[in-house]
């Protein structure tokens, strides 16, 4: 049976997207991304399961860096998990003594409006995931967020979702390693793409998308390291790779830019 790995331990919105993408699959917990990417390109793990957009939030820019500087990746199925994010108490414990919070950062962010609203002078702590946070729970004066999943024995949870938004998703992708054939079907591309630091570039690159009629459902801009002020554009297009349009496409992408890595078909 194929391994795939997720960042733990059980109960994350990560675990929850690995069951979605890969049922059949031994699922593993890691303790970070980096390791992830590390037990995937040794050939510990078939594929990992990574957050890379977030609906509140934008981009998971460690991911984005992830993926573009690991070699001989790429991912090939996408699924949006629903972020339910509850106020997580020991039964019983007063809401008005809560001094510490605990949580993955990302949630924090997500419920920083209710945060401050309702726990002005708590000290908010990150933690490795939202279901790590839970470990914490050991007296009236800590709570912790996490999804619905992470309820246990002896704990409260609050009566509805504490995200500033309550459509609140995240984006997956199923990631392994090799790289998308020319003949691999999607419904969408994601590729990085840098151009030359001068006028009137990116205008010319995305030009091309719109001369062939391509929709663009995401453009994320990240700092190169080392180059001051040069950006590295991280783009999802709808289309068919394997469709000599889309292979098309490509080529004429390539010819206004300095470089281009196809990142997942799926």
């Amino acid at each position: 049976m194929q391994k795939l790995g997720y960042l733990g331990p059980k109960g994350t919105y990560s675990h929850l997207a690995a069951l979605s993408l890969g049922a059949d699959c031994t699922q593993i917990a890691y303790p970070s991304f980096p390791s992830l990417f590390s037990a995937l390109t040794c050939g510990e793990l078939d594929s990992i399961v990574l957050p890379v957009e977030n609906t509140l939030n934008g981009a998971v820019v460690q991911n984005l860096d992830l993926l573009q500087s690991t070699e001989s990746i790429w991912a090939c199925r996408s699924v949006k998990i629903r972020v339910d994010h509850r106020l997580i108490t020991l039964k019983g414990a007063p809401l008005s003594g809560i001094k510490k919070i605990f949580s993955h950062e990302q949630a924090l962010a997500q419920c920083a409006d209710y945060l401050y609203k309702n726990f002005p002078n708590a000290q908010l702590i990150a933690t490795p995931s939202t279901a790590e946070s839970v470990k914490n729970l050991i007296s009236a004066d800590v709570a912790a967020i996490a999804g619905t999943q992470c309820a246990g024995d002896g704990l409260e949870l609050s009566d509805t979702t504490i995200s500033d938004e309550p459509n609140n998703f995240t984006s997956f992708l199923l990631v392994k390693r090799g790289a998308p054939s020319k003949e691999e079907r999607s419904n969408k591309v994601f590729f990085s793409a840098t151009c030359l630091h001068e006028s009137g570039t990116l205008v010319s690159l995305l030009s091309v998308l719109a001369n062939e009629g391509i929709n663009m459902t995401k453009i994320e801009s990240r700092p190169i390291k080392n180059k001051d002020g040069e950006f590295r554009f991280f783009i999802e297009i709808e289309g068919d790779y394997s469709s000599p349009k889309m292979q098309q496409t490509f080529n004429l992408l390539r010819a206004k830019s300095t470089s281009i890595k196809i990142l997942g078909c799926y």
